[in-house]
């Protein structure tokens, strides 16, 4: 069977599975359409909300960015697992015990304010679209190569995909249907890392072929040899940063903060029966998790060594086939600069071979020359990784326009029947707007996400977090901080990624910093400015304090007090 036919029969069995899954938990009402009716199990849910996570970034594009700037592309695998573990603890628990539907919400009610909720919802879906199109560019990298259908297209079929389950669904429907995409995409991340680690390592687990010795007879170690073969093409050592440190810490700080301020991610906690099921799910979640990221380094290092095997000094008539299979979609070139027939492959003005970082691990079976089912399942977990996380999002985004900014705000009068309609209508439009954004993508995936946790901890992050553990910030200073932090660091990301990309460099950037690192600037400005503003008003009313000493005191802490 051949591999185009094989990739047509998993994609195709994996989305019938998605929509199957949809139409037998299809919500009944606005708490099954928000929280899943709030009984999933915790290790249900935190399958869930690993594949909620695990977003096309993290599958597509993570590795292809660290197989590409070596050590400088570890920020991302550091600042989204950290973050996540800041998550876990800091937020989740005291969330869950809050027990609303959305992060407005909890916003909303902690600073006694209308207008909280709504420049919550503002920021929420300045994050959650910028977040959103790294999904769907996703989608459309995938089916544009294995289906050989145009990127829009693609876009298009994922739309649909999304549409049945998120609309019909709800989070009920996301949930199990994240269970099962969960399943298809880590299945699909490890099986190649297991094959290719044997290849080049002849050890079985990626995570220790990493710093294995390669089987070539050299000697070294596969850190040792991407070292010399970089260095001695011009790239520099693999091992060896470029960025600064003050410019590493920012980036990596940037996303471990807006990892715990993303509201897709909070959502889940709020569909486990107990606060203690908060925490245990964090924790199944978490070593999910933990399973394809320790793969990561190992994939993009074995990535780079194949790339570097198969494409450098090779003719163009006697070009392996994956190379061909690419370049057939815009995302591989090749120029005969000095019109020898050969691909050159090296860094500066002589190399003539293009390779878009996204494609390293959607590539790497065909690069490996792994059996046709290897690549067929590799196709199945981009898209399931880019799904479920899309999916998850514009759920959050429908949820805050209909609960929040209708039944909340502006129509509170509407009845159930109506909000869970104006849900569905929300997420409808939603889905075509993220269909754009996956059309017409403003950059790398792994990038594009980069923004929306910069926006996410700028501006989500700080006011969850001082809601929680501090009792004297007000509606005035929280509101000031989420504006400030939003408008700063959108403004910060588009001048020097769309405005003046030619002053994108360390010598014009604030204090050193990249536009992937200043949410981080942002979330101080965002904290200085709301316990600044909240002096100069009345601090929160007593009810308001009480709820916040609710929300951090443990269930029954204080009859054991008494006793």
């Amino acid at each position: 069977m051949s591999t185009q036919l094989l990739t047509y029969l998993f994609v195709g069995a994996s989305f019938a599975l998605y929509i199957g899954i949809a139409i037998w938990s299809r919500a009944g009402s606005t708490k099954d359409f928000y929280v899943a009716g709030g009984g999933v199990h915790p290790v249900v849910n935190g399958m869930a909300t690993a594949a909620d996570w695990m977003s096309a970034a993290s599958f597509i594009s993570m590795a292809g960015i660290i197989s590409f700037m070596g050590r400088d592309g570890s920020v991302y695998l550091l600042g989204w697992t950290g973050g996540y573990v800041l998550l876990a603890l800091l937020l989740a628990p005291y969330l869950r015990k809050f027990g609303r539907f959305t992060v407005p919400d909890f916003i909303g009610e902690r600073y006694y304010s209308k207008t909280a909720r709504i420049v919550a919802v503002i920021c929420l879906i300045f994050v959650s679209f910028t977040y959103v199109a790294g999904q769907m560019r996703g989608v459309g990298i995938v089916f544009s190569r294995f289906l050989e259908v145009e990127v829009e297209t693609g876009v298009i079929i994922g739309m649909a995909v999304v549409f049945m389950y998120a609309v019909l669904g709800g989070m009920k429907g996301i949930t199990y249907t994240q269970v099962a995409q969960y399943c298809v995409l880590i299945f699909a991340y490890m099986v190649p890392a297991i094959f290719i680690s044997i290849m080049i390592t002849g050890n079985p687990i990626p995570q220790l072929g990493f710093g294995s010795e390669v089987a070539d007879g050299s000697g070294l170690s596969v850190l040792e040899k991407l070292d010399g073969l970089l260095s001695d093409l011009g790239f520099g050592n693999y091992t060896e940063g470029s960025k600064s440190t003050i410019d590493v810490f920012a980036i990596t700080a940037a996303l471990m903060f807006g990892t715990a301020g993303l509201p897709h991610v909070l959502v889940r906690f709020f569909t486990v029966p107990k606060v203690s099921d908060a925490r245990k799910s964090a924790g199944y979640a978490l070593a999910f998790i933990a399973i394809l990221y320790t793969t990561a380094p190992a994939v993009a290092s074995f990535a780079r060594l194949n790339l570097v095997d198969t494409v450098h000094n090779t003719s163009y008539e006697q070009a392996p086939q994956w190379f061909s299979n690419w370049e057939n979609t815009g995302l591989v070139g090749w120029q005969d600069k000095n019109n020898d027939g050969l691909m050159q492959y090296s860094a500066g003005a002589d190399n003539e071979v293009t390779i878009d970082r996204d494609i390293m691990v959607l590539a790497n079976p065909e690069i490996a020359d792994l059996p046709g089912w290897v690549i067929a399942l590799v196709a199945a977990g981009g898209v399931a990784a880019a799904l479920s996380t899309a999916a998850g999002l514009l759920l959050v985004i429908s949820s805050s326009v209909s609960h929040d900014l209708l039944k909340q705000t502006l129509m509170p009068a509407i009845t159930e029947k109506q909000e869970l309609l104006f849900a569905r209508i929300a997420a409808a439009v939603a889905v075509c707007i993220a269909g754009l954004f996956g059309i017409y993508p403003p950059a790398f995936v792994a990038q594009v996400v980069a923004f929306a946790f910069g926006l996410a901890a700028a501006s989500l992050f700080p006011a969850i977090l001082l809601g929680i553990f501090s009792k004297r910030v007000n509606k005035e200073g929280a509101i000031a901080g989420m504006l400030l932090g939003l408008v700063f660091t959108f403004s910060y990301i588009v001048y020097f990624k769309f405005v003046s990309p030619e002053l994108n460099s360390a010598e014009h950037w604030w204090l050193g910093i990249s536009p992937e690192g200043i949410g981080f600037i942002g979330m101080l400005l965002n904290i200085g400015v709301a316990f600044g503003v909240s002096r100069f008003y009345a601090p929160p009313p007593a009810e308001v304090q009480n709820l916040v000493d609710n929300i951090r005191i443990p269930s029954g802490a204080a009859i054991a007090q008494s006793h």
